[in-house]
């Protein structure tokens, strides 16, 4: 029999208009356990109701399934409460047997799990991190809204002919908003047009005469406007969240410094990191449960003695997404994560570009989780480091003090070199 190490507990199956709670304690014989099961709808009041029950049974641990959205206004009713330490667990690590599923069941099966210790909580940040988590979510959402609607309009422009991001880098700069604003407005002369070029876009005012000649109609014309109107909505929602970002980012202004000393980690980047895994590493003992926790290390499949390949596992998407991002920046920069992005790429060959962005995004997380954990700034090694790392004089005087350290005497001779 698994013994019993949480002897009150309860654990909770969320929906969105009702949630199932079960709990189990200690019943009246030795070993015996008491198991009741009540639904409450969620409502606020319903929560507040449920958590008082609980708090009567004196229950000190509460597991649930993270479901979508509707877990937080279950997880805030209970988190306000003293004594109950609550447990979000990922809902795929805890499936019930297959055939046996009612809510019911699936609350009694979690509490089981729960008071045998066989629960593990997801990481959840603390309230000022989540703040600063929802804006930085909520700002991508848009900067990829933005992204598709300005390629809605390079649509529109193709339909009618107008071939501007062919020519220009960047069709909705300067030079091409006005261009695209003298269409809208009813010019149709591609000289004309071209000649609204500005800076070193003038140099290709040839090429752009020719892709402003096109058969842009009236109704390309209510697209466009449309499109821009939407890009400059969009454009004005991202400025007011990075200026609160900005805002609530500031008790951590430090840590968002230090974060910035790496290669290809910028203002925005710090930012998402910070929002995504706190400041405190307390909660990751290492690097690699922090690694391992994102999602950016290999997974294990071993079978039968043999190690299988292992593809990452699904772990944070926001996190590992902008680390990503972050290794493509610094990929040609001169330092040493660019030299090892080189240095992986040969190695995986032609489509070894995304695993070494991979490794590299890997490398990234753990420089922070250093920089985090011992409140240090980043200090490159340069792009010659892996070359002296190699050669063949510094791994003998590596060996040699490796050697010396564990107490055997050798010849120390090139240490003084």
């Amino acid at each position: 029999m698994v013994e019993v190490v949480y002897p009150r507990v309860a654990a909770i199956d969320v929906h969105k208009k009702q949630i199932t709670v079960a709990v189990r304690v200690p019943g009246e014989q030795v070993g015996q356990r008491r198991q009741q099961v009540r639904k409450y709808p969620t409502f606020y009041s319903a929560l507040r109701e449920m958590t008082a029950w609980l708090l009567a049974e004196q229950v000190t641990h509460v597991a649930m399934e993270a479901t979508g959205v509707y877990w937080r206004s279950v997880f805030h009713a209970l988190a306000e409460a003293d004594g109950l330490k609550v447990l979000l667990c990922n809902a795929h690590h805890v499936k019930n047997v297959p055939g046996r599923k009612t809510d019911a069941s699936d609350a009694v099966w979690l509490a089981e799990l729960c008071e045998v210790g066989l629960l593990r909580g997801s990481f959840i940040p603390p309230a000022d991190i989540a703040a600063i988590r929802e804006l930085t979510r909520y700002r991508k959402k848009l900067i990829e809204e933005r992204t598709r609607e300005t390629q809605r309009l390079h649509k529109v422009l193709e339909d009618g002919g107008i071939k501007l991001d062919s020519v220009a880098s960047d069709a909705t700069g300067v030079s091409g908003r006005a261009m695209i604003e003298a269409l809208i407005a009813g010019e149709r002369d591609p000289a004309v047009l071209a000649d609204l070029a500005r800076g070193v876009l003038r140099k290709k005012i040839p090429d752009l005469t020719l892709a402003l000649a096109g058969r842009f109609a009236d109704h390309h014309a209510l697209l466009c406007r449309l499109h821009l109107t939407h890009i400059d909505h969009l454009n004005d929602m991202i400025g007011k969240l990075d200026a609160r970002i900005e805002v609530v980012i500031t008790p951590f202004a430090a840590q968002r410094d230090r974060l910035k000393t790496i290669p290809g980690v910028g203002d925005r980047a710090a930012q998402t990191i910070i929002s995504e895994i706190g400041v405190d590493m307390t909660r990751f003992p290492t690097p690699a449960h922090l690694a391992s926790w994102a999602g950016l290390c290999p997974g294990n499949h071993e079978s039968a003695g043999k190690r299988r390949k292992g593809t990452t596992r699904h772990g944070n998407p926001h996190l590992a997404t902008v680390l990503v991002e972050a290794a493509w920046a610094t990929s040609r920069t001169r330092t040493r994560l660019g030299a090892r992005y080189r240095r992986l790429h040969r190695r995986f060959g032609k489509t070894g570009s995304k695993k070494a962005a991979v490794a590299i995004a890997h490398t990234i997380l753990v420089i922070v989780w250093h920089l985090l954990a011992n409140d240090q700034t980043y200090t490159d090694l340069g792009t010659a480091y892996y070359t002296q790392r190699d050669d063949p004089e510094t791994r003998k005087n590596r060996l040699l003090r490796q050697l010396h350290d564990l107490g055997y005497q050798a010849d120390l001779t090139p240490l003084a070199a």
